[in-house]
């Protein structure tokens, strides 16, 4: 067994052989193409194991096969990919405001021998877009923004009864100051905390308890400068 196999084993334990083979892969190709473009800062293999690839699955339990599932700002396709490696039969959509990310991305899913859509543009443009808007069942993202900023980004892309999922470290404060954006968006928070071995790690749940106002995104811009 390889080194990089041995680290993945131990950090991915329900992976199976044909999954721990595809973050072989994964890990290799991201090393390649992070010489020519900046895809993570992250580029020890335990770390990327750990802090990328198993930090990613932490939604796994609240997806199911055949849900559809939107990663909004995938980047180097952080959550998006690892979920799809551990169920493949989820119907994926990769959204990323950068094409050479969606380039790296496309290369990827063809030597994984996985299928997922990929979508250039910004979140705010994309959910207001008649094609993305409410046609998930779940959006995920990680380390994108402050939660009442995230919220605005990704509630808009889930169905009425659908959950957007955001990966946080300690979310107790931005749970608190995200109650605005909740009442606004028409969404119910919860949080799940985490037993990870990156210290304190979270999960946001935002059930969509009625279809977004149609103000909501606002332009491309607008949530940054001024959060809800």
């Amino acid at each position: 067994m390889s080194e990089i196999r041995a680290l993945l084993k131990k950090a991915l334990p329900e992976a199976d052989e044909r999954a721990l083979e595809r973050f072989e892969i994964y890990q290799r190709l991201l090393g390649e193409w992070n010489e020519r473009m900046n895809l993570t800062a992250i580029t020890d293999p335990e770390e990327v194991a750990q802090k990328h690839f198993a930090d990613s699955l932490a939604a796994l339990p609240y997806l199911k096969a055949g849900m559809k599932v939107i990663d909004v700002g995938t980047g180097a396709g952080f959550p998006g990919v690892p979920l799809l490696i551990m169920e493949p039969k989820l119907e994926l959509t990769l959204a990323d405001s950068l094409q050479k990310r969606l380039t790296f991305l496309e290369a990827l899913l063809r030597e994984l021998d996985l299928k997922a859509t990929l979508v250039h543009g910004r979140a705010e443009d994309l959910g207001q877009n008649r094609l993305y808007r409410e046609k998930f069942d779940a959006a995920v993202s990680r380390a994108v923004a402050n939660l009442p900023v995230l919220l605005e980004l990704t509630t808009p892309f889930v169905r009425v009864g659908g959950t957007a999922i955001a990966y946080k470290g300690d979310g107790a404060e931005e749970l608190k100051n995200a109650k605005s954006a909740a009442f606004l968006l028409h969404v119910k928070l919860r949080m799940e905390e985490l037993n990870s071995p990156l210290g304190k790690r979270c999960l946001v749940l935002a059930e969509k308890t009625e279809p977004t106002p149609k103000a909501y995104p606002r332009k491309a811009g607008t949530p940054n400068k001024r959060p809800l």
